[in-house]
């Protein structure tokens, strides 16, 4: 009887090992779609580490996110439009928050984290779609529908260059591939491009 059981098992076990594998789908990189891998080339996320790629583009986005929050103080002087104050509440709240975490992420992994203003410092270079100090001043200098649409055409330029920077992040060989690392990335380009289509919207109509 025993063996009997043996044999059963062994074939249940089998048949087991026979049967397909369910399909194991990896996400794409944002514009790009995802793919079915096979077990044996699955790659077990937990032991994937963050790039020198990874830790410069934090760094690179908290001064692109600290100078979106920049043109965004300008809004309580300079506009009188509700809609683009509701924007700019928006966008200090997401990034503030943002900066927090990518300063969190930087320090957990013994790197140093660059403060809000590291952007001002002699020699920095501008990140993809930042303002220059000229524009800033002059976006500075503007109000009421000057202002709108300045800060509009302003905070789109700055919204695709963080588009470029997740782009330029998931091309480099091995980055963005940690999970928190994708999940940020992945993030950042789905928020920034809705809330470009929101601006181009509002762009329009302020040009009526």
């Amino acid at each position: 009887m025993t063996v009997v059981l043996l044999s059963l098992a062994a074939a249940a076990c089998g048949a087991s090992a026979g049967a397909p594998h369910p399909a194991i789908i990896q996400p794409g990189a944002p514009g790009e779609a995802s793919r079915t891998i096979a077990a044996n080339k699955a790659v077990d996320l937990s032991g994937v580490h963050y790039t020198a790629a990874d830790v410069a583009f934090m760094k690179g986005m908290i001064s692109h996110h600290a100078q979106a929050i920049e043109m965004v103080e300008l809004l309580s002087t300079r506009t009188s439009s509700d809609a683009m104050r509701k924007l700019g509440e928006r966008i200090q709240v997401s990034q503030t928050d943002e900066i927090k975490m990518m300063q969190r992420w930087l320090e957990a992994r013994g790197e140093q984290a660059p403060g809000a203003h590291a952007h001002h410092m002699m020699g920095t270079t501008l990140m993809p779609g930042m303002l220059t100090e000229a524009e800033m001043e002059r976006l500075a200098q503007a109000k009421g529908p000057e202002f709108d649409h300045l800060f509009l055409e302003g905070m789109i330029k700055h919204h695709e260059g963080a588009l470029t920077m997740v782009k330029d992040l998931f091309a480099t060989p091995g980055a963005g591939q940690e999970p928190e690392m994708f999940a940020f990335a992945s993030d950042v380009d789905a928020d920034q491009r809705m809330e470009i289509d929101r601006m181009g919207l509002m762009l329009k109509e302020f040009q009526k």
